[in-house]
Protein backbone atom coordinates (compact mmCIF):
# COMPACT_ATOMS: atom_id res chain seq x y z
CA UNK A 1 0.00 0.00 0.00
CA UNK A 2 1.29 3.55 -0.61
CA UNK A 3 0.96 5.84 2.23
CA UNK A 4 0.93 8.69 -0.16
CA UNK A 5 -1.95 11.55 -0.13
CA UNK A 6 -3.81 10.44 -3.49
CA UNK A 7 -7.19 12.33 -3.30
CA UNK A 8 -8.12 15.84 -4.44
CA UNK A 9 -9.30 18.13 -1.68
CA UNK A 10 -11.04 21.22 -2.57
CA UNK A 11 -10.10 24.35 -0.38
CA UNK A 12 -13.34 24.44 1.37
CA UNK A 13 -12.37 20.91 2.99
CA UNK A 14 -9.12 22.86 4.02
CA UNK A 15 -10.57 25.82 5.68
CA UNK A 16 -10.26 26.10 9.17
CA UNK A 17 -12.74 27.59 11.75
CA UNK A 18 -10.67 30.40 12.58
CA UNK A 19 -8.62 31.84 9.71
CA UNK A 20 -4.78 32.00 10.12
CA UNK A 21 -1.70 34.10 8.46
CA UNK A 22 0.08 32.20 5.98
CA UNK A 23 3.16 34.15 6.99
CA UNK A 24 2.83 33.08 10.26
CA UNK A 25 3.36 29.07 8.93
CA UNK A 26 6.46 26.89 7.41
CA UNK A 27 5.14 27.32 3.72
CA UNK A 28 6.90 23.75 3.13
CA UNK A 29 3.89 22.13 5.16
CA UNK A 30 0.43 21.21 3.68
CA UNK A 31 -2.72 21.82 5.37
CA UNK A 32 -3.43 18.34 6.43
CA UNK A 33 -0.18 17.64 8.20
CA UNK A 34 -0.67 20.66 10.44
CA UNK A 35 -3.72 19.08 11.55
CA UNK A 36 -2.07 15.55 12.65
CA UNK A 37 1.02 17.12 14.04
CA UNK A 38 -1.32 19.23 16.19
CA UNK A 39 -3.20 16.74 17.59
CA UNK A 40 0.28 14.55 17.84
CA UNK A 41 1.54 17.15 20.26
CA UNK A 42 -1.42 17.98 22.45
CA UNK A 43 -1.70 17.53 26.02
CA UNK A 44 -5.16 15.43 25.60
CA UNK A 45 -3.52 12.90 23.43
CA UNK A 46 -0.38 12.33 25.91
CA UNK A 47 -2.40 11.62 29.12
CA UNK A 48 -4.22 8.54 26.77
CA UNK A 49 -0.61 6.66 27.98
CA UNK A 50 -2.00 6.45 31.42
CA UNK A 51 -5.69 5.63 30.43
CA UNK A 52 -7.52 1.94 30.46
CA UNK A 53 -7.65 0.90 26.84
CA UNK A 54 -9.31 -2.75 28.14
CA UNK A 55 -7.12 -3.49 31.23
CA UNK A 56 -5.71 -0.93 33.37
CA UNK A 57 -2.49 0.56 32.12
CA UNK A 58 -0.57 -0.20 35.68
CA UNK A 59 -1.65 -4.08 34.92
CA UNK A 60 0.98 -5.47 32.60
CA UNK A 61 3.58 -4.03 30.75
CA UNK A 62 2.75 -5.26 27.38
CA UNK A 63 -0.98 -4.27 27.31
CA UNK A 64 -2.37 -1.54 25.37
CA UNK A 65 -3.46 1.40 26.97
CA UNK A 66 -5.47 4.15 25.23
CA UNK A 67 -2.45 6.27 23.36
CA UNK A 68 -0.59 2.66 21.81
CA UNK A 69 -3.88 1.83 20.61
CA UNK A 70 -4.56 5.07 19.02
CA UNK A 71 -1.08 4.89 17.83
CA UNK A 72 -1.84 1.58 16.34
CA UNK A 73 -5.13 2.76 14.56
CA UNK A 74 -3.30 5.44 13.16
CA UNK A 75 -1.02 3.10 11.33
CA UNK A 76 -3.83 1.14 10.15
CA UNK A 77 -5.98 3.46 8.68
CA UNK A 78 -3.01 6.23 7.04
CA UNK A 79 -2.25 3.13 5.21
CA UNK A 80 -6.03 1.52 4.67
CA UNK A 81 -6.80 5.09 3.39
CA UNK A 82 -4.04 6.02 1.79
CA UNK A 83 -4.90 2.50 -0.44
CA UNK A 84 -8.81 3.85 -1.47
CA UNK A 85 -7.11 7.68 -2.24
CA UNK A 86 -7.75 9.16 1.22
CA UNK A 87 -5.40 11.79 1.97
CA UNK A 88 -3.13 9.77 4.88
CA UNK A 89 -2.86 13.13 6.96
CA UNK A 90 -6.57 13.43 7.18
CA UNK A 91 -7.30 9.58 8.24
CA UNK A 92 -3.93 9.53 10.29
CA UNK A 93 -5.39 12.86 12.25
CA UNK A 94 -8.69 11.14 12.60
CA UNK A 95 -7.12 7.91 14.24
CA UNK A 96 -4.86 9.68 16.65
CA UNK A 97 -7.89 11.67 17.69
CA UNK A 98 -10.50 9.41 18.18
CA UNK A 99 -10.12 8.56 21.55
CA UNK A 100 -8.85 12.14 22.34
CA UNK A 101 -12.30 12.55 24.33
CA UNK A 102 -12.50 9.26 26.06
CA UNK A 103 -12.70 9.78 30.16
CA UNK A 104 -10.29 7.97 32.98
CA UNK A 105 -11.24 4.27 33.41
CA UNK A 106 -12.51 3.40 29.60
CA UNK A 107 -15.58 3.06 28.52
CA UNK A 108 -16.89 2.22 32.30
CA UNK A 109 -15.93 5.72 32.72
CA UNK A 110 -17.75 6.80 29.94
CA UNK A 111 -21.20 5.56 31.54
CA UNK A 112 -20.59 7.40 35.04
CA UNK A 113 -19.95 10.25 33.65
CA UNK A 114 -23.18 10.30 31.36
CA UNK A 115 -25.19 9.43 34.29
CA UNK A 116 -23.90 12.22 36.32
CA UNK A 117 -24.28 14.38 33.34
CA UNK A 118 -27.64 14.05 33.00
CA UNK A 119 -28.73 17.20 34.24
CA UNK A 120 -26.43 18.82 31.48
CA UNK A 121 -27.38 16.39 27.85
CA UNK A 122 -25.05 13.65 29.19
CA UNK A 123 -22.00 12.57 28.09
CA UNK A 124 -19.99 10.63 25.44
CA UNK A 125 -16.54 9.91 24.76
CA UNK A 126 -17.04 10.85 20.89
CA UNK A 127 -19.12 14.01 21.46
CA UNK A 128 -16.30 14.89 23.81
CA UNK A 129 -13.61 14.75 21.36
CA UNK A 130 -15.08 16.93 19.12
CA UNK A 131 -15.08 19.51 22.47
CA UNK A 132 -11.75 18.69 23.27
CA UNK A 133 -10.90 19.24 19.30
CA UNK A 134 -13.02 22.64 18.79
CA UNK A 135 -13.06 24.02 22.29
CA UNK A 136 -10.47 22.64 25.20
CA UNK A 137 -7.64 22.08 23.83
CA UNK A 138 -5.51 25.55 24.10
CA UNK A 139 -4.27 26.38 20.47
CA UNK A 140 -6.19 29.06 19.15
CA UNK A 141 -9.18 31.78 19.55
CA UNK A 142 -11.91 33.35 18.10
CA UNK A 143 -11.58 37.37 17.99
CA UNK A 144 -14.07 37.63 20.74
CA UNK A 145 -12.21 35.38 22.72
CA UNK A 146 -14.18 31.95 22.56
CA UNK A 147 -11.52 28.98 22.38
CA UNK A 148 -11.61 27.40 18.80
CA UNK A 149 -8.96 24.39 20.06
CA UNK A 150 -6.56 22.96 17.66
CA UNK A 151 -8.58 24.62 14.90
CA UNK A 152 -8.30 21.55 12.57
CA UNK A 153 -8.98 21.96 8.89
CA UNK A 154 -12.88 20.61 8.32
CA UNK A 155 -11.93 17.81 6.52
CA UNK A 156 -9.89 16.55 9.38
CA UNK A 157 -12.56 17.40 12.14
CA UNK A 158 -15.08 15.51 9.46
CA UNK A 159 -13.08 12.20 9.72
CA UNK A 160 -12.61 12.60 13.14
CA UNK A 161 -16.59 12.72 13.86
CA UNK A 162 -17.62 9.18 14.03
CA UNK A 163 -21.16 9.76 15.09
CA UNK A 164 -22.44 12.89 13.24
CA UNK A 165 -25.33 14.05 15.08
CA UNK A 166 -26.75 14.64 19.00
CA UNK A 167 -28.17 12.68 21.39
CA UNK A 168 -31.88 10.63 20.19
CA UNK A 169 -30.99 11.76 16.65
CA UNK A 170 -28.53 8.64 15.02
CA UNK A 171 -30.07 5.38 13.12
CA UNK A 172 -32.23 3.88 15.59
CA UNK A 173 -29.92 1.16 14.83
CA UNK A 174 -26.87 2.58 16.51
CA UNK A 175 -28.98 3.36 19.71
CA UNK A 176 -29.22 6.94 21.60
CA UNK A 177 -26.01 6.51 23.67
CA UNK A 178 -24.04 7.02 20.75
CA UNK A 179 -23.61 10.51 19.74
CA UNK A 180 -20.92 12.97 18.77
CA UNK A 181 -21.91 16.36 19.55
CA UNK A 182 -23.44 18.27 22.66
CA UNK A 183 -25.96 20.77 22.32
CA UNK A 184 -23.20 23.47 23.41
CA UNK A 185 -21.37 22.63 20.43
CA UNK A 186 -23.77 22.65 17.55
CA UNK A 187 -21.98 25.65 16.16
CA UNK A 188 -19.03 23.48 15.21
CA UNK A 189 -20.80 20.85 14.46
CA UNK A 190 -22.89 22.63 11.91
CA UNK A 191 -19.26 24.29 10.64
CA UNK A 192 -17.57 21.40 9.37
CA UNK A 193 -20.68 19.42 8.51
CA UNK A 194 -20.90 21.93 5.70
CA UNK A 195 -20.46 20.27 2.63
CA UNK A 196 -21.91 16.96 3.46
CA UNK A 197 -24.89 15.56 1.38
CA UNK A 198 -27.25 17.31 3.42
CA UNK A 199 -27.09 19.53 6.60
CA UNK A 200 -29.14 17.43 8.18
CA UNK A 201 -27.21 13.99 6.91
CA UNK A 202 -25.97 11.66 8.90
CA UNK A 203 -24.01 10.31 6.43
CA UNK A 204 -20.31 9.89 7.28
CA UNK A 205 -17.17 10.66 5.56
CA UNK A 206 -15.21 7.70 4.07
CA UNK A 207 -12.24 9.18 6.34
CA UNK A 208 -14.39 8.60 9.40
CA UNK A 209 -15.73 5.36 7.63
CA UNK A 210 -12.00 4.45 7.42
CA UNK A 211 -10.93 5.62 11.00
CA UNK A 212 -13.85 3.55 12.59
CA UNK A 213 -13.05 0.50 10.47
CA UNK A 214 -9.33 0.91 11.61
CA UNK A 215 -10.89 1.59 15.07
CA UNK A 216 -12.42 -1.40 15.28
CA UNK A 217 -9.92 -3.55 13.95
CA UNK A 218 -7.17 -2.51 16.05
CA UNK A 219 -9.63 -3.03 18.69
CA UNK A 220 -11.00 -6.79 18.32
CA UNK A 221 -7.26 -8.06 17.71
CA UNK A 222 -4.89 -6.41 19.58
CA UNK A 223 -7.66 -6.99 22.54
CA UNK A 224 -7.58 -10.80 22.17
CA UNK A 225 -3.62 -10.38 21.75
CA UNK A 226 -3.20 -8.68 25.27
CA UNK A 227 -5.71 -11.58 26.69
CA UNK A 228 -3.75 -14.12 25.33
CA UNK A 229 -0.28 -12.43 26.26
CA UNK A 230 -1.89 -11.34 30.14
CA UNK A 231 -2.96 -15.12 30.28
CA UNK A 232 -6.26 -13.93 30.90
CA UNK A 233 -7.56 -16.07 28.16
CA UNK A 234 -6.06 -19.96 27.10
CA UNK A 235 -6.55 -20.17 23.84
CA UNK A 236 -7.66 -23.72 24.36
CA UNK A 237 -11.07 -22.52 25.78
CA UNK A 238 -11.88 -20.92 22.13
CA UNK A 239 -12.39 -24.45 20.57
CA UNK A 240 -14.63 -25.76 23.37
CA UNK A 241 -18.08 -25.69 22.39
CA UNK A 242 -19.97 -23.66 25.62
CA UNK A 243 -17.43 -21.05 25.49
CA UNK A 244 -18.54 -20.57 21.64
CA UNK A 245 -22.05 -20.54 22.28
CA UNK A 246 -20.98 -17.92 24.98
CA UNK A 247 -18.90 -15.55 23.14
CA UNK A 248 -21.28 -15.66 19.97
CA UNK A 249 -24.16 -14.57 22.36
CA UNK A 250 -21.87 -12.21 23.52
CA UNK A 251 -21.31 -10.99 20.14
CA UNK A 252 -24.90 -10.54 19.23
CA UNK A 253 -26.08 -8.44 22.25
CA UNK A 254 -23.07 -6.10 22.34
CA UNK A 255 -22.32 -5.82 18.92
CA UNK A 256 -23.73 -7.16 15.92
CA UNK A 257 -27.82 -7.68 16.73
CA UNK A 258 -28.72 -7.98 12.97
CA UNK A 259 -26.46 -10.56 12.57
CA UNK A 260 -28.20 -14.54 13.88
CA UNK A 261 -25.93 -16.23 16.52
CA UNK A 262 -24.99 -19.03 14.02
CA UNK A 263 -23.37 -16.81 11.64
CA UNK A 264 -21.64 -15.39 14.64
CA UNK A 265 -20.88 -19.01 15.75
CA UNK A 266 -19.69 -19.78 12.43
CA UNK A 267 -17.31 -16.18 12.07
CA UNK A 268 -15.10 -17.85 14.84
CA UNK A 269 -15.15 -21.00 14.06
CA UNK A 270 -14.37 -19.49 10.11
CA UNK A 271 -11.30 -17.50 12.24
CA UNK A 272 -9.88 -20.47 14.00
CA UNK A 273 -9.84 -22.57 11.13
CA UNK A 274 -6.88 -20.43 9.47
CA UNK A 275 -4.96 -21.73 11.89
CA UNK A 276 -3.48 -18.55 12.96
CA UNK A 277 -4.72 -18.32 16.28
CA UNK A 278 -2.62 -20.69 18.53
CA UNK A 279 -3.45 -23.27 20.09
CA UNK A 280 -1.37 -22.83 23.41
CA UNK A 281 0.74 -19.87 25.15
CA UNK A 282 3.25 -19.89 27.75
CA UNK A 283 4.71 -17.00 27.26
CA UNK A 284 8.14 -18.15 25.58
CA UNK A 285 9.49 -16.23 22.73
CA UNK A 286 7.97 -18.60 20.06
CA UNK A 287 4.68 -18.11 21.68
CA UNK A 288 4.75 -14.54 21.75
CA UNK A 289 6.24 -14.53 17.79
CA UNK A 290 3.18 -16.45 17.34
CA UNK A 291 0.90 -14.71 18.50
CA UNK A 292 2.18 -11.38 16.50
CA UNK A 293 1.95 -13.63 13.86
CA UNK A 294 -1.56 -14.02 14.55
CA UNK A 295 -2.57 -10.43 14.97
CA UNK A 296 -0.53 -8.85 11.50
CA UNK A 297 -2.54 -12.06 9.49
CA UNK A 298 -5.80 -10.91 11.17
CA UNK A 299 -5.22 -7.01 10.50
CA UNK A 300 -4.37 -8.11 6.68
CA UNK A 301 -7.18 -10.24 6.52
CA UNK A 302 -9.66 -7.39 7.82
CA UNK A 303 -8.18 -4.02 5.68
CA UNK A 304 -7.67 -5.82 2.72
CA UNK A 305 -10.78 -7.54 2.34
CA UNK A 306 -12.60 -4.76 3.02
CA UNK A 307 -10.75 -2.56 0.69
CA UNK A 308 -11.13 -5.08 -2.14
CA UNK A 309 -15.12 -5.26 -1.03
CA UNK A 310 -15.10 -1.23 -1.39
CA UNK A 311 -13.48 -1.02 -4.80
CA UNK A 312 -15.85 -3.65 -6.44
CA UNK A 313 -18.72 -1.16 -5.28
CA UNK A 314 -17.28 1.92 -6.17
CA UNK A 315 -14.24 1.20 -9.01
CA UNK A 316 -10.49 2.63 -9.47
CA UNK A 317 -9.41 5.81 -8.66
CA UNK A 318 -8.81 7.92 -5.52
CA UNK A 319 -11.94 8.22 -2.97
CA UNK A 320 -12.31 10.74 -0.41
CA UNK A 321 -15.22 12.64 1.64
CA UNK A 322 -18.59 11.54 0.10
CA UNK A 323 -17.76 10.09 -2.89
CA UNK A 324 -17.70 6.77 -1.64
CA UNK A 325 -18.70 4.80 1.44
CA UNK A 326 -16.99 2.06 3.08
CA UNK A 327 -18.21 -1.57 2.26
CA UNK A 328 -17.33 -4.23 5.13
CA UNK A 329 -19.18 -7.65 4.10
CA UNK A 330 -21.57 -9.20 6.66
CA UNK A 331 -19.22 -12.11 6.90
CA UNK A 332 -15.92 -9.54 8.21
CA UNK A 333 -18.01 -7.69 10.57
CA UNK A 334 -18.98 -11.15 12.48
CA UNK A 335 -15.33 -11.86 12.42
CA UNK A 336 -14.85 -8.87 14.22
CA UNK A 337 -17.79 -8.89 16.59
CA UNK A 338 -16.85 -12.41 18.02
CA UNK A 339 -12.95 -11.31 18.61
CA UNK A 340 -14.41 -8.48 20.62
CA UNK A 341 -16.59 -10.76 22.08
CA UNK A 342 -13.83 -13.22 23.08
CA UNK A 343 -11.86 -10.13 24.95
CA UNK A 344 -15.11 -9.40 26.74
CA UNK A 345 -16.16 -12.54 28.23
CA UNK A 346 -12.97 -13.65 29.41
CA UNK A 347 -11.72 -9.56 30.35
CA UNK A 348 -14.44 -7.38 30.91
CA UNK A 349 -16.97 -9.69 32.53
CA UNK A 350 -14.53 -11.26 35.11
CA UNK A 351 -15.23 -11.12 38.49
CA UNK A 352 -12.03 -9.11 38.72
CA UNK A 353 -13.15 -6.19 36.09
CA UNK A 354 -16.65 -6.33 37.78
CA UNK A 355 -14.75 -5.40 41.27
CA UNK A 356 -12.04 -3.27 39.56
CA UNK A 357 -15.04 -1.04 37.94
CA UNK A 358 -17.27 -0.44 41.04
CA UNK A 359 -14.54 0.68 42.61
CA UNK A 360 -14.09 3.45 39.61
CA UNK A 361 -17.69 4.36 39.88
CA UNK A 362 -17.32 5.27 43.30
CA UNK A 363 -13.89 7.01 42.48
CA UNK A 364 -15.27 9.27 39.53
CA UNK A 365 -18.57 10.17 41.43
CA UNK A 366 -16.33 11.57 44.24
CA UNK A 367 -14.36 13.68 41.64
CA UNK A 368 -17.61 15.13 40.14
CA UNK A 369 -18.34 15.93 43.65
CA UNK A 370 -15.49 17.26 45.05
CA UNK A 371 -14.81 19.68 41.97
CA UNK A 372 -18.56 20.25 41.86
CA UNK A 373 -18.06 21.75 45.20
CA UNK A 374 -15.32 24.79 44.81
CA UNK A 375 -14.58 25.96 41.05
CA UNK A 376 -11.08 26.59 42.79
CA UNK A 377 -10.60 22.96 43.21
CA UNK A 378 -10.65 22.74 39.22
CA UNK A 379 -7.79 22.98 36.47
CA UNK A 380 -7.79 27.10 35.68
CA UNK A 381 -8.59 26.53 32.09
CA UNK A 382 -12.23 24.43 33.36
CA UNK A 383 -12.56 27.44 36.44
CA UNK A 384 -12.86 29.86 34.23
CA UNK A 385 -15.19 28.25 32.29
CA UNK A 386 -17.24 27.05 35.79
CA UNK A 387 -16.77 31.15 37.10
CA UNK A 388 -18.32 32.40 33.84
CA UNK A 389 -21.60 29.73 34.55
CA UNK A 390 -21.69 30.86 38.00
CA UNK A 391 -21.78 34.45 37.65
CA UNK A 392 -24.32 33.88 34.68
CA UNK A 393 -26.98 31.61 36.86
CA UNK A 394 -26.00 28.67 34.43
CA UNK A 395 -25.81 25.65 36.33
CA UNK A 396 -26.07 23.52 33.29
CA UNK A 397 -22.80 25.44 31.87
CA UNK A 398 -21.45 24.31 35.11
CA UNK A 399 -21.96 21.35 35.66
CA UNK A 400 -20.23 20.77 32.01
CA UNK A 401 -17.14 22.48 33.21
CA UNK A 402 -16.57 20.29 36.04
CA UNK A 403 -17.37 16.79 33.62
CA UNK A 404 -15.00 18.34 31.37
CA UNK A 405 -12.40 18.30 34.34
CA UNK A 406 -12.96 14.76 34.97
CA UNK A 407 -12.76 13.97 31.69
CA UNK A 408 -9.97 15.00 31.07
CA UNK A 409 -8.01 12.80 33.67
CA UNK A 410 -5.99 10.32 33.02
CA UNK A 411 -6.31 6.87 35.21
CA UNK A 412 -3.16 7.85 37.30
CA UNK A 413 -4.23 11.16 38.12
CA UNK A 414 -7.85 10.35 39.07
CA UNK A 415 -6.32 7.86 41.12
CA UNK A 416 -4.03 10.23 42.63
CA UNK A 417 -6.67 13.63 43.44
CA UNK A 418 -8.81 11.12 44.75
CA UNK A 419 -6.44 9.29 47.27
CA UNK A 420 -5.96 12.86 48.42
CA UNK A 421 -9.20 13.35 49.04
CA UNK A 422 -9.28 9.83 50.94
CA UNK A 423 -6.84 11.42 53.42
CA UNK A 424 -8.33 15.11 53.78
Amino acid sequence: MTTQPTGEYPAHARERWVAEDPAQKRSDRQDFARDRARVLHSAALRRLAATTQVLAPTTDDFVRNRLTHSLEVAQIGREFGAALGCDADVVDTACLAHDIGHPPFGHNGEAVLDALAAPAGGFEGNAQTLRVLTRLEAKRSHDDGRPAGLNLTRASLDAATKYPWARGEGPSEVGVGKFGVYDDDRDVFAWLRDGSPTSASRQRCLEAQVMDWSDDVAYCVHDVEDAIASRRVDPRALREEDVQVSVAALARDWYAADLPEDTLREALADILDTGWVPTTHTGTRADLAALKDMTSRLIGHFVHTVELATRERHGPGALTRYAADLVVPDRVRGQAAVLKAVAAHFVMLSEERRTTMEREQQILTRLVEHYGADARHLDPIHAEAALDAERAGDDVARLRAVVDQVASLSDARALAVHATLAVS
